[in-house]
């Protein structure tokens, strides 16, 4: 991974994730660029048009976020861009060419029951490219253990993996425990499993559970990952979860990083 997108909101956790990134750039050699959005906003009477202050307070908000992180060395591009938050974030990951997007979990809004708001949510549920969704707070630390749940084990798409590729060759120790979950809707054809995706595993089992949901918590509690890896399709899951944009806690949570890869081909 040569290249990371950050998008720094204003959920107070820009800090923290852009250092989160940082730590894990400075592993991979990679860039950093670091987009904070702003949407243009017009009203009437004599000031027509503030965009010119909305970027001085994004380009304030956006220094006053670099002035509080470790940069290590790592290479950081940033910019205020204007425009509308996801149009803007996937059209600059398709310039730089990125490897990933690196983006906080925690919303926005208040509401507690919350796990991810509309803009990571749609992150994951618009954008073509593979997200890594950090807790509120959470510090970095190598990722040791992998874990990665599935429903099906078959990939379209085997530069998907790519970033998973790069994650288990980076860690000298790194292993990846492959959880096929099998819920009662399954066919046959959904236990298939991509000789590809099954070599990158240190361990591979099937598990019989209600929802896929409740196989990913039973596996969490009994692995103890640094990593949650799952993949978005056009159909299945994980599709279905993100339709709303907004996710709720009930639905789905991870109080460790999870990355999602696109399989959308």
């Amino acid at each position: 991974m040569k290249n990371l997108l950050v998008p720094i909101g204003s959920s107070g956790n820009g800090p923290n994730t852009l250092q989160y990134a940082i730590d894990l750039a400075e592993k991979f050699g990679a860039k950093i660029y670091v987009a904070q959005v702003y949407e243009s906003t017009r009203i009437s009477g004599s000031l027509k048009n503030l965009d010119a202050i909305l970027e001085e307070d994004s380009t304030n908000e956006l220094n006053d976020i670099l002035s509080k992180v470790d940069r290590k060395g790592v290479e950081i591009a940033s910019a205020s861009i204007k425009g509308k938050v996801i149009d803007s974030i996937e059209a600059l990951a398709e310039y730089i060419n990125a490897d990933l997007i690196v983006s906080s979990a925690k919303p926005l809004s208040k509401d507690e029951t919350l796990y991810l708001g509309k803009v990571p949510g749609s992150l994951v549920k618009d954008t073509s490219i593979p997200v890594l969704i950090v807790p509120s707070q959470y510090r970095y630390k190598d990722f040791t253990k992998v874990l990665m749940a599935l429903k099906v084990c078959k990939v379209q798409s085997e530069s998907s993996l790519n970033p998973l590729k790069s994650i288990l060759n980076r860690y000298a120790t790194s292993k990846l425990d492959l959880i096929q979950i099998i819920t009662p809707d399954c066919s046959d054809s959904d236990k298939e499993v991509s000789q590809d995706l099954k070599a990158m595993a240190s361990t591979f089992k099937t598990s019989e559970n209600a929802t896929v949901f409740q196989g990913v918590l039973e596996h969490l509690h009994v692995t103890e990952p640094d990593l949650l890896c799952v993949i978005r399709r056009k159909r299945g899951f994980f599709t279905r979860l993100w339709q709303e944009d907004a996710v709720k806690k009930k639905d789905f949570e991870s109080r460790i990083p999870l990355l999602v890869l696109k399989d959308v081909s």
